[in-house]
Protein backbone atom coordinates (compact mmCIF):
# COMPACT_ATOMS: atom_id res chain seq x y z
CA UNK A 1 0.00 0.00 0.00
CA UNK A 2 1.46 3.56 -0.96
CA UNK A 3 0.65 6.65 1.04
CA UNK A 4 0.78 9.23 -1.71
CA UNK A 5 0.65 11.83 0.80
CA UNK A 6 4.43 10.77 2.56
CA UNK A 7 5.25 9.22 -0.31
CA UNK A 8 6.06 5.75 1.33
CA UNK A 9 5.43 2.15 1.01
CA UNK A 10 3.92 -0.09 3.32
CA UNK A 11 6.46 -3.50 4.07
CA UNK A 12 4.53 -6.23 5.91
CA UNK A 13 5.10 -9.67 7.28
CA UNK A 14 7.51 -10.85 9.48
CA UNK A 15 9.79 -12.46 7.25
CA UNK A 16 9.35 -9.56 4.62
CA UNK A 17 10.11 -6.92 7.90
CA UNK A 18 13.05 -9.02 9.37
CA UNK A 19 14.99 -9.07 5.96
CA UNK A 20 14.58 -5.65 6.14
CA UNK A 21 15.62 -4.97 9.20
CA UNK A 22 18.51 -7.09 8.73
CA UNK A 23 19.99 -5.40 5.86
CA UNK A 24 18.93 -2.15 5.10
CA UNK A 25 17.11 -1.46 8.76
CA UNK A 26 18.11 3.09 7.79
CA UNK A 27 15.31 2.33 5.03
CA UNK A 28 12.39 2.15 8.05
CA UNK A 29 11.10 5.94 8.46
CA UNK A 30 8.04 4.68 10.52
CA UNK A 31 7.20 1.16 12.33
CA UNK A 32 4.06 -0.51 13.36
CA UNK A 33 3.73 -3.86 15.15
CA UNK A 34 1.02 -5.83 17.71
CA UNK A 35 2.44 -6.13 21.11
CA UNK A 36 3.11 -10.01 20.77
CA UNK A 37 5.69 -9.01 17.92
CA UNK A 38 7.93 -6.79 20.46
CA UNK A 39 10.15 -10.13 21.03
CA UNK A 40 10.16 -10.81 17.12
CA UNK A 41 11.24 -7.28 16.60
CA UNK A 42 13.19 -5.72 19.50
CA UNK A 43 16.61 -5.53 17.89
CA UNK A 44 14.55 -2.88 15.30
CA UNK A 45 12.68 -1.20 17.96
CA UNK A 46 16.25 -0.57 19.64
CA UNK A 47 17.64 0.51 16.35
CA UNK A 48 14.95 2.80 15.81
CA UNK A 49 15.08 4.16 19.30
CA UNK A 50 18.36 5.10 19.04
CA UNK A 51 18.11 7.14 15.95
CA UNK A 52 15.08 8.77 17.60
CA UNK A 53 12.70 7.07 15.06
CA UNK A 54 9.04 6.87 15.65
CA UNK A 55 7.53 3.13 16.64
CA UNK A 56 4.04 2.37 18.00
CA UNK A 57 2.55 -1.09 19.62
CA UNK A 58 -1.14 -0.94 17.82
CA UNK A 59 -4.16 -3.28 17.24
CA UNK A 60 -5.08 -5.41 13.84
CA UNK A 61 -7.22 -2.72 12.56
CA UNK A 62 -4.43 -0.09 12.45
CA UNK A 63 -1.82 -2.15 10.73
CA UNK A 64 -4.42 -3.34 8.35
CA UNK A 65 -5.10 0.26 7.16
CA UNK A 66 -1.78 0.73 6.65
CA UNK A 67 -1.04 -1.97 4.19
CA UNK A 68 -4.67 -2.72 2.95
CA UNK A 69 -4.25 -5.99 3.80
CA UNK A 70 -5.26 -8.22 6.75
CA UNK A 71 -1.86 -10.72 6.01
CA UNK A 72 0.19 -7.96 7.98
CA UNK A 73 1.32 -10.61 10.14
CA UNK A 74 1.35 -8.17 12.99
CA UNK A 75 3.92 -5.98 11.94
CA UNK A 76 4.53 -2.99 9.02
CA UNK A 77 7.12 -0.52 8.57
CA UNK A 78 6.96 1.89 6.08
CA UNK A 79 9.99 2.65 3.49
CA UNK A 80 10.23 6.02 1.30
CA UNK A 81 8.29 4.84 -2.12
CA UNK A 82 11.18 2.36 -4.08
CA UNK A 83 12.81 4.41 -7.18
CA UNK A 84 13.97 1.27 -9.30
CA UNK A 85 16.91 2.65 -10.96
CA UNK A 86 18.07 1.58 -14.82
CA UNK A 87 20.36 -1.03 -15.55
CA UNK A 88 23.73 0.79 -16.11
CA UNK A 89 26.79 -0.50 -18.37
CA UNK A 90 28.69 -0.54 -15.09
CA UNK A 91 25.91 -3.13 -13.75
CA UNK A 92 26.37 -5.42 -16.87
CA UNK A 93 29.75 -5.41 -16.43
CA UNK A 94 29.68 -6.46 -12.71
CA UNK A 95 26.90 -9.31 -13.85
CA UNK A 96 29.47 -10.71 -16.44
CA UNK A 97 31.51 -11.98 -14.47
CA UNK A 98 29.53 -14.90 -13.32
CA UNK A 99 26.37 -13.54 -11.83
CA UNK A 100 23.20 -14.64 -12.86
CA UNK A 101 19.43 -13.14 -12.71
CA UNK A 102 16.27 -12.72 -14.24
CA UNK A 103 14.78 -9.84 -17.35
CA UNK A 104 11.19 -10.02 -16.49
CA UNK A 105 8.90 -8.69 -19.57
CA UNK A 106 5.84 -7.03 -18.90
CA UNK A 107 4.87 -9.16 -15.80
CA UNK A 108 2.74 -7.35 -13.74
CA UNK A 109 1.53 -9.57 -11.24
CA UNK A 110 2.63 -8.46 -7.95
CA UNK A 111 2.21 -11.99 -6.60
CA UNK A 112 4.03 -13.42 -9.21
CA UNK A 113 7.33 -10.78 -8.73
CA UNK A 114 7.15 -11.73 -5.23
CA UNK A 115 7.46 -15.12 -6.01
CA UNK A 116 10.14 -14.76 -8.14
CA UNK A 117 12.03 -12.67 -6.24
CA UNK A 118 11.88 -15.15 -3.12
CA UNK A 119 13.44 -17.76 -5.72
CA UNK A 120 16.06 -15.66 -6.60
CA UNK A 121 17.23 -14.95 -3.22
CA UNK A 122 16.88 -18.66 -2.21
CA UNK A 123 19.13 -20.18 -5.56
CA UNK A 124 21.55 -16.91 -5.02
CA UNK A 125 20.15 -15.39 -8.21
CA UNK A 126 21.70 -11.40 -8.38
CA UNK A 127 19.50 -8.93 -10.53
CA UNK A 128 15.99 -8.63 -11.12
CA UNK A 129 15.43 -6.67 -14.30
CA UNK A 130 11.68 -5.41 -14.71
CA UNK A 131 10.96 -4.28 -18.25
CA UNK A 132 7.81 -3.85 -20.46
CA UNK A 133 6.01 -1.36 -18.45
CA UNK A 134 6.88 0.85 -15.28
CA UNK A 135 8.84 -0.25 -12.79
CA UNK A 136 7.06 -0.56 -9.75
CA UNK A 137 7.50 -2.30 -6.47
CA UNK A 138 4.43 -2.98 -4.49
CA UNK A 139 3.67 -3.99 -0.45
CA UNK A 140 2.16 -7.12 -2.21
CA UNK A 141 6.08 -8.19 -4.17
CA UNK A 142 8.03 -7.73 -0.61
CA UNK A 143 5.07 -9.82 1.45
CA UNK A 144 5.48 -12.63 -1.31
CA UNK A 145 9.11 -12.14 -1.31
CA UNK A 146 9.43 -13.33 2.65
CA UNK A 147 12.29 -11.40 2.68
CA UNK A 148 13.87 -12.14 -1.11
CA UNK A 149 13.65 -8.14 -2.03
CA UNK A 150 16.70 -7.37 0.17
CA UNK A 151 18.96 -9.93 -1.81
CA UNK A 152 18.56 -9.04 -4.92
CA UNK A 153 19.50 -5.81 -7.18
CA UNK A 154 16.30 -4.65 -8.81
CA UNK A 155 16.84 -2.49 -12.10
CA UNK A 156 14.81 -1.42 -15.05
CA UNK A 157 14.92 -1.17 -18.41
CA UNK A 158 12.84 0.76 -20.70
CA UNK A 159 13.80 -1.16 -24.37
CA UNK A 160 14.00 -5.11 -23.42
CA UNK A 161 15.28 -6.29 -26.86
CA UNK A 162 17.64 -3.05 -26.75
CA UNK A 163 18.82 -4.26 -23.63
CA UNK A 164 19.51 -8.00 -24.45
CA UNK A 165 21.18 -6.80 -27.94
CA UNK A 166 23.70 -5.24 -26.27
CA UNK A 167 23.83 -7.74 -22.86
CA UNK A 168 23.75 -10.62 -25.09
CA UNK A 169 27.32 -9.71 -26.24
CA UNK A 170 28.58 -9.82 -22.22
CA UNK A 171 26.64 -12.40 -21.02
CA UNK A 172 24.10 -15.67 -21.84
CA UNK A 173 20.41 -14.72 -22.28
CA UNK A 174 18.49 -17.29 -22.52
CA UNK A 175 14.26 -16.87 -23.19
CA UNK A 176 11.82 -19.10 -22.06
CA UNK A 177 9.57 -20.47 -25.04
CA UNK A 178 6.95 -23.00 -24.90
CA UNK A 179 7.54 -24.35 -28.33
CA UNK A 180 11.72 -24.09 -28.57
CA UNK A 181 13.75 -26.70 -29.28
CA UNK A 182 16.02 -27.24 -26.79
CA UNK A 183 14.68 -27.67 -23.49
CA UNK A 184 15.75 -27.01 -20.18
CA UNK A 185 17.90 -30.29 -19.27
CA UNK A 186 20.27 -28.74 -22.34
CA UNK A 187 21.26 -26.09 -20.06
CA UNK A 188 24.47 -27.34 -19.10
CA UNK A 189 25.33 -28.12 -22.87
CA UNK A 190 24.34 -24.43 -24.06
CA UNK A 191 26.09 -22.90 -21.04
CA UNK A 192 29.19 -24.48 -22.26
CA UNK A 193 28.80 -23.44 -25.99
CA UNK A 194 28.00 -19.89 -25.54
CA UNK A 195 30.55 -19.58 -23.21
CA UNK A 196 33.25 -20.69 -26.12
CA UNK A 197 31.45 -18.17 -28.28
CA UNK A 198 32.00 -15.20 -25.79
CA UNK A 199 35.12 -16.39 -25.27
CA UNK A 200 35.49 -15.34 -21.52
CA UNK A 201 37.99 -18.25 -20.13
CA UNK A 202 35.29 -18.51 -17.28
CA UNK A 203 31.41 -18.76 -16.99
CA UNK A 204 30.01 -15.49 -17.66
CA UNK A 205 26.60 -14.32 -16.25
CA UNK A 206 23.83 -15.52 -17.07
CA UNK A 207 20.03 -13.88 -17.73
CA UNK A 208 16.86 -15.94 -17.68
CA UNK A 209 14.57 -13.54 -20.02
CA UNK A 210 10.39 -14.24 -18.82
CA UNK A 211 7.49 -12.76 -20.30
CA UNK A 212 3.94 -12.98 -19.16
CA UNK A 213 1.66 -15.52 -18.88
CA UNK A 214 -0.77 -13.83 -21.44
CA UNK A 215 1.52 -13.78 -24.43
CA UNK A 216 5.11 -14.72 -23.66
CA UNK A 217 7.96 -13.23 -25.05
CA UNK A 218 7.25 -11.12 -27.99
CA UNK A 219 9.09 -11.97 -31.05
CA UNK A 220 11.55 -8.83 -31.17
CA UNK A 221 12.72 -9.97 -27.70
CA UNK A 222 13.22 -13.80 -28.63
CA UNK A 223 15.65 -12.63 -31.39
CA UNK A 224 17.94 -11.11 -29.02
CA UNK A 225 17.71 -13.89 -26.63
CA UNK A 226 21.39 -16.24 -27.12
CA UNK A 227 18.86 -19.04 -27.30
CA UNK A 228 15.59 -20.15 -26.55
CA UNK A 229 14.63 -23.02 -24.13
CA UNK A 230 11.33 -24.88 -22.76
CA UNK A 231 10.18 -27.03 -19.91
CA UNK A 232 8.67 -29.42 -21.65
CA UNK A 233 5.44 -31.71 -20.29
CA UNK A 234 2.56 -33.36 -21.31
CA UNK A 235 0.82 -30.51 -22.86
CA UNK A 236 -2.61 -31.02 -21.27
CA UNK A 237 -2.04 -27.26 -20.66
CA UNK A 238 0.44 -25.22 -22.81
CA UNK A 239 2.79 -23.63 -19.96
CA UNK A 240 3.21 -23.23 -16.36
CA UNK A 241 2.75 -20.50 -14.18
CA UNK A 242 6.08 -17.38 -14.54
CA UNK A 243 7.17 -18.19 -10.97
CA UNK A 244 6.70 -21.78 -11.44
CA UNK A 245 8.94 -21.74 -14.91
CA UNK A 246 11.11 -19.03 -13.12
CA UNK A 247 12.17 -21.31 -10.15
CA UNK A 248 12.95 -24.58 -12.22
CA UNK A 249 15.16 -22.59 -13.95
CA UNK A 250 16.85 -21.06 -11.36
CA UNK A 251 17.13 -24.64 -9.64
CA UNK A 252 19.13 -25.74 -12.92
CA UNK A 253 21.63 -22.90 -12.45
CA UNK A 254 22.38 -23.29 -9.82
CA UNK A 255 23.18 -27.03 -9.82
CA UNK A 256 25.65 -26.37 -12.50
Amino acid sequence: MRNRLTNELAICGVNAVLALGEYHPEQINRFFLREDRLGTFSRICKYLAEKKYPYKICEDEELERLCQSNRHQGVVAMIAEPVVPGASLADLEQWASGMTGLVLYSIGNDHNLGAIARSAAFFDAHFLILGGEEARLSTSAYRVAEGGMEHVAVRSVQNTAAFLRAASKRIITIGTDPRARRRIRDLGNIIEDRTAILGTGHRPGIALVLGNEETGLPADIKEQCSTLVRVPGTGNIESLNVAQTATLFLHEFFEL
